[in-house]
């Protein structure tokens, strides 16, 4: 769909919605001062299947229940959807209540300096989101007048939390005679071993997000914290022909050569990578915890595991995407309490048995042992200070650029070194626009 039908959809959709009756309401006091029936608009990109669809759900129908009248009209977006049309939409009357929305200074940093996102500081504090988010998951909530994050005001909230790791086929292991390597030599041998035996190791999916994450977990094999901070939030200069990001182009590239990722894979979605994982046509899978819901219910031909990328201090990964509330909300008291149904210990409780990282769960409700190692590993990178974020996050508009990037490192038309410029080129346009 092109980038105006995406937009007349959204805005058919949430004009179809105001006809339902939520343009007009501006009482939000939920069951009491009117006996007119209210909605509340919602909109999110997670699958029915994942972990946040499930523990979202339930929280639709409490909400639901607490507030008997009011009616939740859920619409679920593609990521690209609401990525690629956010300030357009959020900048008019056809903006939702409340919406999941990708963190970091390019997409909750713009649209929070951009004035499209209600302040969320007030309650934060008072109905104690603050007290539930420890410091590092609170970093994405948080952004300053530049729209950098971690300081200033809340402008989201996050209720899981999530980082990047590798899936694997168990059998297809087994098959190969490959244990689960625990070294970055032992993990490259691995790969190795299933190029020559003709297959492809890695699903990847370079028409969007994934194929970069991987770029940027070999990079983060060079890196530490102050290199990461330098990135993210312009504490220091970023050298883009550096050892980090010189050693994660180049391997990247070097792998496609070798086999370690499909040459077609520039033209492959999100979507498709993880179906072809969970159909067994690939052995591994790298990507973030979202998946693991999804993976947990579709898969049912081979045994599945996890781990976290060998070697590595430091993985991509954050607290999960927000909540926010546009500023054109006309239910916002409504989107608070929304909110917080989705921080409540059961809500919580689900998410981590159906897969996801909760932020605020009972460590004792969590039952499934695959489950508590999802949780256990993410507490692993977070008690280590090994969450480094996405390589999309730093400026405006960068999410592109570095698809485009990596995508031109799987065709091999661009040499690692001219894909680094064309990386460092926006990124210090807008260091210069904020004042770095």
């Amino acid at each position: 769909m092109s980038k105006i039908g995406i937009v007349a959809a959204l805005a058919a959709a949430a004009l179809t919605l105001a006809a339902c009756g939520s343009s007009d309401s501006t009482d939000t006091s939920g069951g009491g001062g009117s006996n007119e029936a209210k909605t509340l608009t919602l909109w999110h990109y997670e699958g029915a299947s994942s972990a946040m669809g499930v523990a979202w759900a339930d929280a639709i129908k409490q909400f639901e229940a607490s507030h008997p009248n009011v009616k939740v009209k859920f619409e679920e977006k593609s990521f690209e959807q609401i990525q690629k049309t956010a300030s357009m939409v959020l900048g008019s009357d056809q903006a939702p209540d409340i919406m999941e929305y990708n963190k970091g200074n390019a997409t909750a940093g713009l649209l929070s300096k951009q004035g499209l996102l209600t302040d969320l500081s007030e309650p934060a504090t008072k109905r104690g989101w603050d007290k539930l988010l420890s410091p590092s998951l609170q970093t994405t909530a948080r952004y300053d007048d530049r729209g950098i994050m971690g300081s200033g005001k809340w402008f989201g909230i996050p209720n899981y939390a999530e980082y990047v790791m590798v899936y694997y086929n168990k059998d297809a292991f087994e098959k190969q005679g490959i244990a689960v390597p625990t070294t970055f030599d032992e993990f490259t041998a691995a790969l190795d071993k299933f190029a020559k035996a003709g297959i492809t190791p890695i699903s990847v999916g370079g028409a969007e997000y994934p194929a970069q994450q991987i770029m940027y977990q070999l990079a983060l094999s060079k890196a530490r914290r102050p290199w990461v901070d330098a990135l993210q939030l312009y504490k220091g200069k970023v050298d883009f022909h550096g050892p980090e990001l010189t050693y994660g182009a180049t391997t990247f590239a070097d792998w496609v050569k070798k086999g370690y990722i499909g040459k077609d894979s520039a033209g492959i979605k999100a979507e498709d990578m993880g179906t072809a994982f969970m159909s067994g046509k690939y052995p591994i899978m790298i990507s973030g915890s979202w998946w693991y819901g999804r993976v947990s219910t579709e898969v049912k031909k081979f045994k599945w595991g996890t781990f976290l990328w060998p070697g590595n201090q430091m993985s991509a990964g954050s607290s999960g995407n927000l909540w926010v509330v546009p500023e054109k909300s006309k239910n916002k008291d409504l989107a608070y309490d929304f909110i917080d149904i989705t921080m409540k210990k059961d809500i919580q409780n689900k998410l981590g048995n159906a897969g996801g990282v909760p932020v605020a769960a009972d460590p004792t409700a969590i039952t499934d042992e695959k489950n508590k190692e999802l949780i256990e590993n993410f507490n692993k990178l977070s008690a280590q200070d090994g969450l480094a974020f996405y390589p999309d996050w730093p400026a405006p508009g960068y999410y592109d650029v570095v698809v485009s990037g990596v995508q031109e490192l799987i065709n091999g038309s661009k040499a690692p070194d001219k894909v680094l410029d064309e990386l460092a080129q926006p990124y210090n346009d807008n260091l210069a626009d904020i004042g770095g």
